[in-house]
């Protein structure tokens, strides 16, 4: 039987998801998890495919994961969830058709980012990022592999304040390797007014300007869902939702108030303003 997961992961102390060797990564923890469990023996027997690889450091809510396995009422996420470190959990499953292919068959995926926004001239942001909608060659805005096309259709791509946080939101067919940290740097440097919104549209023209961009930080990356043209019965645990959802909090409110802790020691490390006097 072939089965679905949803996986979501904190990517911070992981190398990436894509097993790598002598390091950790979110594949290798899942892997070491399904064969511990007898779930399945080996990824390649099992056809084990996840819907996309991301970064050092990006965390994820929907990563699909798919596998073959003999142990059906097994591979189930607070089953497999035992065996996994506490950033990483599985929250929903579905019994698939064989021929599925996670990666192949999304039709498209979104992604958010998270950056603090106290600096940045949202209305010019929200204007640039309307450019960046419907199909265009994104090669100024990612790395592109030789086998990849660079044209890339942007369907959605939302920016709003949310206190001293700004949001960014993008929807598109397919992504390119740092596509969105490198649409974020561009929009950051259109926000703080270091380029403007005519730069942005030259930058959508590679075959004319090239310019390159350094990919934003990781830790801000969110891979929010896959979406496919086929209907999947997902069936959601409830206990493998409840579980980091309390974990979550907790830790939630560590960073709430160590947030605040770093930014009183930052004020007070300021040198003070100069006067007139």
């Amino acid at each position: 039987m072939r089965i679905a997961l949803k996986v979501a992961y904190i990517g911070t102390e992981f190398r990436g998801y894509q097993i790598q060797s002598g390091v950790p990564t979110v594949e290798g923890e899942i892997f070491r998890a399904l064969k511990e469990l007898n779930i399945i023996k080996d990824p390649k027997s099992a056809r084990y495919i996840g819907s996309g690889r991301t970064d050092a450091g990006v965390h994820a809510l929907g990563q699909v994961i798919a596998f073959d396995t003999d142990n059906p009422k097994l591979a189930i996420p607070r089953v497999i969830n035992s065996a996994l470190p506490p950033s990483i959990w599985a929250w929903s499953r579905a019994e698939v058709p064989d021929n599925f292919h996670p990666r192949g068959e999304a039709i498209s995926r979104e992604y958010r980012y998270f950056m603090c926004g106290e600096c940045f001239n949202i209305p010019l942001m929200r204007k640039a990022s309307r450019l960046l909608k419907g199909t265009h060659n994104f090669s100024n805005f990612a790395v592109v592999e030789s086998n990849k096309n660079p044209i890339k259709t942007v369907e959605l791509i939302d920016i709003r304040l949310d206190g001293r946080f700004v949001t960014l939101d993008i929807k598109a067919d397919a992504f390119l390797w740092h596509m969105v940290r490198k649409i974020v740097t561009a929009l950051r440097m259109v926000g703080n007014e270091a380029r403007d919104v005519e730069w942005l549209e030259r930058m959508l023209h590679p075959e004319e300007f090239e310019e390159g961009l350094e990919p934003a930080h990781a830790y801000g990356l969110f891979f929010k869902q896959v979406n496919y043209g086929i209907d999947i019965p997902w069936e959601d645990d409830a206990y493998s939702k409840r579980l980091p959802a309390d974990r979550l909090f907790e830790q939630f409110m560590w960073h709430g108030v160590m947030a605040e802790v770093f930014k009183t020691l930052k004020d007070s490390m300021q040198p003070p303003e100069k006067t007139n006097d």
